[in-house]
């Protein structure tokens, strides 16, 4: 599937080059301090939806997870398969809402993290693709979602998605609410345009 067909995707494959610089600037603990205290600490299976340049799944891999990292941008994909050549990642071109190839797949996971990709999804699309992300995580499994709040990016696709609205979707897929916390960007560049992070997680 190419990433222009992808809902979510727009703007991104335009400045991949600009992107990239960036996503790589940006530490994990730096961007995952509000949830961090509650991620696994023993060997797990890990999917990454929305993985970008694989700076998350590097760091969850070097922490002794075996981790797939999902990716509709191609270029995302590239850089991310070269400067992470040596770490145990699966890279897999797949999307939401439907999550196709995955779904296909019998496998599970212990922990699916969503960070900074769901308010790019129609709110039709979010429903769909809850169910299907329900789908794929082990019972006793955690999902962590980040969702972003302020101006956006010229070219991008984002809607308002609220925190509560996300929680009254996971629990329609009987998830159930762990955590829900507020945080501001960990980017300069954000934070000076206003913007803000929901932070929320959940167990099946």
């Amino acid at each position: 599937m190419e990433s222009s067909t992808v809902p979510g995707t727009e703007g991104y494959a335009e400045n991949a080059g600009q992107l990239i610089a960036r996503y790589d600037n940006v530490t994990f603990l730096d961007k995952y301090r509000p949830v961090s205290h509650l991620l696994p600490t023993i060997s797990s299976a890990v999917l990454d939806i929305g993985a970008g340049t694989g700076g998350d799944a590097a760091w969850l891999a070097s922490s002794g997870h075996k981790v797939t990292a999902l990716e509709p941008v191609a270029a995302f994909r590239a850089a991310g398969m070269k400067a992470h050549a040596l770490a145990n990642i699966e890279w897999v071109n797949d999307s939401l809402p439907a999550l196709s190839t995955l779904g296909a797949r019998p496998a599970k996971y212990d922990l699916i993290v969503v960070a900074a990709v769901w308010m790019h999804l129609a709110a039709k699309e979010r429903i769909e693709a809850m169910g299907n992300i329900s789908k794929l995580l082990k019972p006793g499994a955690m999902l962590v979602m980040s969702l972003r709040h302020g101006p956006a990016p010229e070219g991008r696709r984002i809607f308002d998605v609220s925190a509560n609205e996300t929680t009254d979707l996971a629990m329609r897929y009987q998830l159930k609410l762990m955590l829900s916390t507020q945080a501001p960007s960990v980017q300069q560049q954000n934070r000076q345009a206003g913007v803000s992070w929901s932070w929320i997680v959940f167990e099946k």
